[in-house]
């Protein structure tokens, strides 16, 4: 089995972790998901985004990440893409190779990076919000869009 690292590393993301939280906060209940590259996943991706989304009125947006960028977002793509790719790369940076996951805090609210099956989100909430539940929503999140197609219809009959 894998061996997961879990990151917290403050001082080091604090510099963009506040541009998240002053720029991607949805403050308005919700907004749709942008559309990323044209394709089936980046609409899958949009949905799974806007279902993530739903779970909570403490989450304040989210992005998912795919080889190429973001594929879909709340808010605008081009927002978060720079923002999430240095996230990656600074929990990366801590970790010593590549994360499965980070959590940062902040007095703002608490940022979060989940790696699985060649994706990646990152989400950003409230402050004190259940860290266990959120990260096992975005892995349930990322899980559920990196099944093939035709297992996902096969479990809906």
């Amino acid at each position: 089995m894998e061996q997961m690292t879990t990151v917290v590393v403050q001082e080091t993301l604090a510099a963009f972790t506040v541009y998240m939280f002053q720029h991607m906060a949805d403050q308005t209940g919700g907004e749709t998901p942008k559309s990323g590259p044209a394709g089936p996943m980046a609409s899958e991706a949009e949905f799974a985004a806007a279902r993530f989304r739903s779970l909570s009125d403490e989450i304040r947006g989210c992005a998912i990440l795919g080889p190429r960028g973001v594929l879909a977002a709340t808010g605008e793509l081009e927002a978060w893409a720079e923002p999430a790719a240095e996230m990656l790369a600074a929990a990366d940076a801590a970790a010593g190779g590549n994360s499965s996951h980070a959590h940062v805090a902040t007095e703002e609210g608490e940022a979060y990076v989940v790696r699985l099956a060649g994706l990646a989100m990152v989400a950003v909430t409230d402050r004190f919000t259940l860290a266990s539940l959120v990260l096992a929503d975005m892995r349930a999140t990322l899980r559920e869009l990196a099944r093939p197609a035709d297992e996902s219809i096969a479990e809906a009959a």
